[in-house]
């Protein structure tokens, strides 16, 4: 099963979500905030990704933590820091049997589905 994790206002998940229909992809899509996150899930993309691939240190949910917090995380506490603000996530995460992508790449994604 693929499934395709973002926010619906972002252009990039939009793109994504265009390509993978354009393609005839069978994808589940999951919105942060209307769906949620689990805890299992976010663990798996941490340990698979590592934290500082996983997050967005570009995004304005970043930008809005103190130094302190920024500074001391580690693959542990991002967890609870990602679960309070799922926005933190890079977008989209495409995860793909035991495959995960962050961001789209037009030609990533077709490697992926050829």
């Amino acid at each position: 099963m693929t499934r395709l994790y973002g926010i619906s206002n972002c252009d990039t998940v939009k793109k994504a979500r265009n390509w993978l229909d354009s393609h005839s992809v069978d994808y589940q899509y999951c919105d942060f905030r209307k769906d949620g996150l689990s805890r299992a899930d976010v663990i798996e993309w941490v340990t698979q990704l590592g934290w500082e691939t996983l997050v967005n240190k570009r995004s304005t949910t970043w930008k809005t933590l103190d130094d302190a917090t920024r500074q001391q995380i580690t693959d542990a506490s991002v967890v609870d820091l990602i679960l309070a603000h799922p926005t933190l996530i890079k977008r989209p995460l495409l995860a793909r049997d035991d495959l995960l992508k962050v961001g789209f790449k037009p030609a990533e994604y077709q490697s992926l589905f050829q």
